[in-house]
């Protein structure tokens, strides 16, 4: 029976995935990354360690499996940009990470001169430095040596950089990828000249746009000891989306990775204007074929839990959180905004920062495990709410590692008051590259057979819409207190 090789590049680790054509998974492998912060808003990866990482998480999981693969998908950590010598296929710096501050400045110039109509109406994006553009720029010129229009660097994405060492030199990107860069223009589907000119950046470094499923190119052998075609290509969010079978309006997806992103499906057709604080993006039709969604990001989310765990050593493993949240009947009146890289949607406020409120004496540790899991589910109903006069969501598919937490999810469909549902595999990034390439090489005939034997848990709704109310406004107190360090 054939398989895929699915490799999933995120941001603190690789996974990869052999997967029957079944939907069983035969084998995986596991590698985590390195996180570099050399100053306070500064996140930078080693991207000779993320390619080292996928490599080996491959072998691994071809290991396990004991069969060898008929193609490849790969799906990574979006926004995240790399540039890399031509003829040596070296990085010739760091990977600055999508969570990375330092272009907060260059952003707020650009706004200043009136930038941002623009850069919206063709990208369906803000002006942030969450996206690629400005980090992609700060590279440039800081890079010695460099001389625009001769220097024989290219651009790209994680999966663009992972395509480029895996095969030789092939420098691909996809349009899932390309729509998160600020300079790819939906309407025409390929680079846009005039944003290219914006950010001073030369066509000559930016990769080719291929579909999201089909054949790109074949892997080295020397690698994993066998080549495969390269066959599918998608940011982790829109391969999220299409691995839960969101291709239809009214269904949307939420993964609570390091991050939260909600996706919802659009379609072909763009909202008549843009929505304030959501963004539109590229996402992947029932075929892979390109298509467009509406998306809400929140910068920290199971990071918050890292932070319980590392920063203040106040649990020893995620795990303990659910068991911690149900000890106490509420929060005690914490309410917690992890802000730690500033605010996504729909605020977009870069400066803010991460705030607790309502602490008090009798403030337990349990009090703030319940606060970090509900601002979860908090920022996700603030990301519902704003989509909901253009894309109104019928149902939320959750996946990434905290939706295995039962307590959430519950929380999630309460304060949401529409059903959440929790597929029976949660890797979903992973599943949605495998579906990806498996429909282009045919070991799946379409997106329905790929999820015939897949199953799916179902969180219902218990608050009151009063009781909703009186939650939403102690969130919406404790936003405006992480909003004001920003704007004094």
């Amino acid at each position: 029976m054939p398989a895929i090789l699915a490799l999933d590049q995120g941001t603190t680790g690789t996974t990869a995935l052999v997967v029957d054509q079944d939907g069983s998974v035969l084998g995986r492998g596991y590698r985590e990354i390195t996180q570099h912060y050399p100053e306070p808003g500064l996140v930078e990866h080693d991207a000779e360690e993320i390619l080292e990482s996928a490599v080996s998480a491959m072998r691994e999981a071809v290991a396990a499996a004991g069969v060898q693969p008929q193609a490849l998908g790969i799906t990574n950590q979006r926004e995240t940009v790399v540039v890399w010598d031509r003829s040596t296929l070296h990085a010739v710096g760091p990977a600055i990470v999508w969570q990375d501050r330092r272009t907060s400045e260059r952003c707020r110039q650009l706004r200043e001169q009136g930038c941002e109509p623009l850069i919206r109406e063709r990208t369906g994006l803000v002006l942030d430095p969450y996206f690629s553009a400005t980090k992609l720029e700060w590279i440039l010129e800081n890079t010695p040596g460099y001389l625009p229009h001769t220097g024989p660097l290219a651009f790209g994405t994680v999966e663009s950089w992972l395509v480029a060492r895996l095969t030789g030199g092939c420098h691909v990107t996809d349009h899932t990828n390309a729509s998160r860069t600020l300079l790819y223009n939906l309407a025409t589907r390929d680079w846009d000249a005039e944003l290219l000119e914006l950010f001073g950046i030369p066509m000559e470094v930016m990769p080719r746009i291929v579909p999201s499923s089909g054949i790109v190119e074949e892997t080295d052998p020397d690698l994993l000891g066998f080549s495969i075609p390269i066959a599918g290509l998608a940011g982790d969010q829109q391969a999220a989306l299409f691995g839960q079978g969101c291709v239809a309006p009214g269904l949307a997806k939420n993964t609570y990775g390091t991050g939260a992103f909600l996706l919802s499906y659009l379609g072909e057709t763009p909202p008549p204007e843009p929505i304030p604080g959501i963004l539109t993006t590229a996402a992947c039709g029932p075929r892979g074929e390109p298509a467009l969604a509406l998306e809400g990001s929140l910068f920290i989310a199971g990071a918050a839990i890292q932070w319980l765990r590392d920063g203040l050593g106040i649990i020893a493993a995620a795990g303990e959180t659910e068991r911690l949240a149900r000890s106490v009947a509420d929060t005690a009146g914490v309410t917690f905004v992890p802000a730690f890289t500033g605010l996504g949607t729909p605020h977009w406020e870069p400066e803010a920062r991460g705030t607790i409120t309502g602490l008090t004496r009798g403030t337990t540790r349990a009090h703030l495990v319940r606060a970090a899991l509900e601002s979860m589910a908090f920022g996700t109903m603030d990301l519902v709410n704003a989509m909901e006069p253009a894309a109104p969501i019928e149902l939320l598919r959750v996946d990434g590692g905290a939706s295995a937490n039962d307590w959430l999810l519950q929380s999630q469909a309460d304060l949401l008051g529409r059903p959440v549902e929790r597929p029976d595999q949660i890797e979903t990034t992973a599943l949605g590259a495998a579906a990806l390439a498996g429909i282009a090489t045919g070991v799946w005939s379409s997106l329905d057979e790929f999820l015939a034997s897949r199953r799916f848990v179902r969180f219902d709704p218990g608050l009151d819409e009063a009781e909703r109310g009186v939650r939403k406004s102690e969130w919406d107190r404790a936003v405006r207190a992480a909003l004001a360090w920003a704007r004094g």
